[in-house]
């Protein structure tokens, strides 16, 4: 007769057999997402991964699922890694995931998109953020592989264009699963260094190969990185996350290294034509300046200024004497105007009459009195032009305008 046994030492002793097989504990597996669910207050992810005839249940811890750099969805395609173990308490076979990657190019854009849309919503992506390149760099550091092409077009176009540049290399991994993190480190590296601007390059290949440039860990490394930094990765059509997050894109390593320096032959031609522009101007001021002192030397020779000064000469007398016939017969009016105002002042004045024989009446203080004002015992005087009299006033009549002798 069979033993008889618990559920719980049942359920252990499976999960003893399952952990116990090194085939179940590191597992990657293909499969369909389905009912996907994150637990808002633990972070664990719940879900089923299925494929055409079978599922089963997995779990993905916070620690895991905080290094996903996609939002798993419905009926998406993925590879976990995982190890396959029964849940004791419940009795449930399910799978505890460490890791999760898209399966084929359909999902691995859809991550790529989520991706961008999150970066571009915390501003990662802003112009406002873009730093401009240094004029005339002193030290540029590169991130690249050691072993690289992109590295032998970098140095030469550099020693071509503007070989006083010199060029730090932090040689990275620039494919598989650890090149990610080490782009990031040799960003955050190279800024702290303090050199001039960053090239970050990797040359053409597959867009598999490309893709390690899409990672989170590099786009928040370029964000955070002081130094202008210029994203070549690939060909022309060839765009990644870093792209976006830098402050410069260049389609090639090769163009990256003429924008990151400038070009030593065209800043020659500049300065030949500015100083053919410069002589042109001293030459075209120096004629200008001979011919002005050329014109005053010939007019100095024919006596212009001499004869302007002796028409000006010739202007000031007759001024002088047209100021001075002006005064004259001012004058002149001025004494004809006073004569006749002095001749109108005399012919009313009083004492011109008393000289031709007539005496004014003034009352005893000497105030003039009018012939009207007097009455008869008053006491007056008599005030002629030579002569003055003490008179008492005996009587006054009115004197008859009719018989008045004229």
């Amino acid at each position: 007769m069979a033993e008889v046994i618990t559920v719980t030492a049942l359920n252990r002793y499976v999960k003893a057999l399952l952990d116990g097989n090194d085939l179940l504990y590191d597992l990657a597996l293909r499969g369909e997402v389905a009912n996907f669910v994150r637990n808002a207050k633990s972070g664990h992810c719940y879900f089923t991964l299925r494929d055409s005839q079978s599922s089963v249940k997995a779990v993905m811890f916070r620690s895991d699922a905080q290094r996903l750099a996609f939002r798993p969805e419905e009926g998406m395609r993925v590879v976990v890694r995982c190890r396959a173990t029964l849940y004791e308490a419940g009795g449930a076979f399910q799978l505890y995931v460490n890791a999760m990657f898209p399966d084929g190019i359909g999902e691995a854009q859809l991550a790529l998109e989520q991706l961008k849309a999150q970066l571009q919503a915390e501003g990662l992506f802003a112009p406002e953020h873009k730093k401009p390149l240094p004029a005339f760099p002193e030290r540029i550091g590169l991130v690249t592989s050691r072993s690289g092409a992109a590295l032998q077009d970098i140095k030469n176009v550099i020693g071509r264009r503007w070989p006083a540049a010199k060029l730090l290399l932090c040689p990275v991994s620039v494919q598989g699963f650890d090149a990610a993190e080490e782009v990031a480190a040799a960003i955050a590296l190279l800024d702290r260094r303090g050199v001039d601007e960053i090239i970050v390059a990797r040359g053409g290949g597959s867009r598999e190969d490309l893709w390690v440039f899409n990672a989170e860990c590099i786009a928040r490394a370029a964000y955070r990185c002081k130094t202008p930094l210029i994203s070549a990765i690939g060909h022309e059509i060839d765009y990644t996350i870093l792209d976006f997050v830098a402050d410069c894109r260049a389609p090639t390593p090769s163009a990256a290294a003429e924008l990151a320096v400038p070009d030593r032959a065209q800043l020659r031609r500049q300065l030949w034509e500015l100083k053919e522009n410069i002589r042109e101007n001293m030459q075209k001021r120096r004629e200008i300046c001979y011919n002005t002192c050329n014109a005053y030397r010939s007019a100095l020779a024919g006596g212009l200024p001499r004869q302007k000064m002796q028409a000006g000469q010739a202007r000031l007398a007759a001024l002088c004497e047209g100021l001075r016939a002006g005064s004259r017969v001012c004058w002149k009016e001025k004494q004809r105007r006073f004569a006749h105002a002095a001749a109108l002042t005399a012919s009313v004045n009083p004492y011109q009459v008393l000289a031709r024989g007539y005496a004014m009446v003034a009352g005893p203080d000497g105030k003039v009195r009018q012939a009207g004002e007097l009455a008869a015992g008053e006491r007056i005087q008599l005030i002629a032009a030579r002569r003055r009299a003490q008179c008492l006033v005996t009587a006054v009549e009115e004197s008859d305008e009719s018989t008045q002798d004229i």
